[in-house]
């Protein structure tokens, strides 16, 4: 295999902030074409990933062709049985073709409109659907593991990707490890995902330094079309700067890559706790290079703003994206060596 880097690599726009202690990581983003900008001059990213509004569309397209920065992919959420989010759909698959994109990211949330949640015959269905409208368009549909939607229930995703290879369409899945790796240690958080006493009798793996982990077991089902870097630690702390309207903190699942300088976070930083994200694009890229039917093509950084990310954080933003994009260049380059010296099989 070559050693030139046979990826699209993105960086999320909710992540293109100059932030700081005295301008920490806010909500408002910057005009587009300074994103765009950003990204480009960067030198780290072959586009910008992010879905635009159909008001902003021409600004986009005007920032692609300035700065020779495409988009490749897109991602929004939505609600089954809601009329409008189903027409927003509908809508996102032609704003996906009209910026130029091939790839559109879904995440589904775990609850109908009308408040059951979505069993694995609903998700599949709804997979079936978006795949042929938006295969019409020459748009791919890829379902990402996040929380809050079915896919955060871990144990669902095998069954919904084999009932839908079974009716022979391939199922692409964007893998955030992310989702899965905050919550290592964490009986709270492994009880939302319903694995807590699967975790703890061995049952189920998450670590994905553990021969058989779920990582391992995504990737060996040749789903993962998109793979994302957001780096977390086990069991971190939440959001200690951010509380929702409800009085709690918000979750915590973003845990600089960089090590902040004294007031730029809030709790301590530990290198050795940034391994586990590490190591699932390792093996992301691993399976990639070892396996020629490999699917995945697009890889994207998601340091981002957003409350239980990254917002009232007094870090730069951008350059922890920065500094993301550039580990999976140097990782890519290690897994490559690795390889060619017969060390990978």
């Amino acid at each position: 295999m070559s050693k030139s880097f046979p990826f699209l690599l993105g960086c999320n726009g909710r992540g293109v902030q100059l932030s700081s202690i005295t301008q920490p990581v806010q909500l408002p983003e910057l005009p587009i074409r300074e994103q765009f900008r950003l990204v480009s001059e960067a030198g780290v990213f072959d586009y910008f990933d992010r879905l635009p509004l159909r008001s902003n569309l021409g600004e986009y397209l005007r920032s692609i062709d300035e700065f020779g920065l495409p988009v490749h992919s897109c991602s929004w959420f939505y609600r089954l049985g809601d009329e409008a989010d189903m027409a927003l759909l509908t809508d996102n698959l032609r704003l996906c073709k009209e910026v130029g994109a091939t790839v559109h990211n879904i995440m589904t949330f775990t609850h109908h409109a009308d408040g059951h949640a979505l069993t694995n015959a609903e998700v599949m269905d709804h997979y079936l659907a978006v795949y042929d409208a938006g295969m019409a368009l020459g748009i791919e549909p890829s379902f990402e593991l996040h929380v809050n939607m079915w896919t955060e229930e871990f144990l669902r995703v095998e069954q919904v990707a084999r009932d839908v290879q079974a009716r022979g369409v391939q199922f692409n899945f964007t893998l955030d490890y992310s989702h899965v790796n905050f919550k290592i240690g964490n009986p709270e958080e492994l009880d939302v995902s319903g694995v807590r006493e699967a975790v703890e009798r061995g049952e189920l793996i998450l670590d994905p330094f553990e021969p058989g982990s779920l990582c391992d077991r995504w990737l060996e089902m040749n789903i993962v079309r998109w793979t994302q870097l957001r780096t977390v630690a086990p069991s971190q702390p939440k959001n200690l700067w951010h509380r929702n309207d409800d009085g709690q903190f918000a979750r915590g699942i973003q845990y600089p890559i960089l090590k902040p300088k004294e007031g730029e976070w809030h709790s301590p930083w530990n290198a050795y706790l940034l391994e586990p994200s590490k190591e699932a694009i390792r093996k992301a890229l691993r399976y990639h290079v070892t396996h020629p039917e490999s699917p995945l093509k697009f890889i994207t950084t998601e340091m981002i703003n957003l409350p239980d990310y990254g917002l009232s954080a007094k870090y730069n933003l951008f350059e922890q994206n920065i500094a993301a994009a550039q580990f999976i260049r140097r990782a890519w380059d290690e897994v490559v060596a690795l390889h060619e010296a017969g060390l990978l099989s």
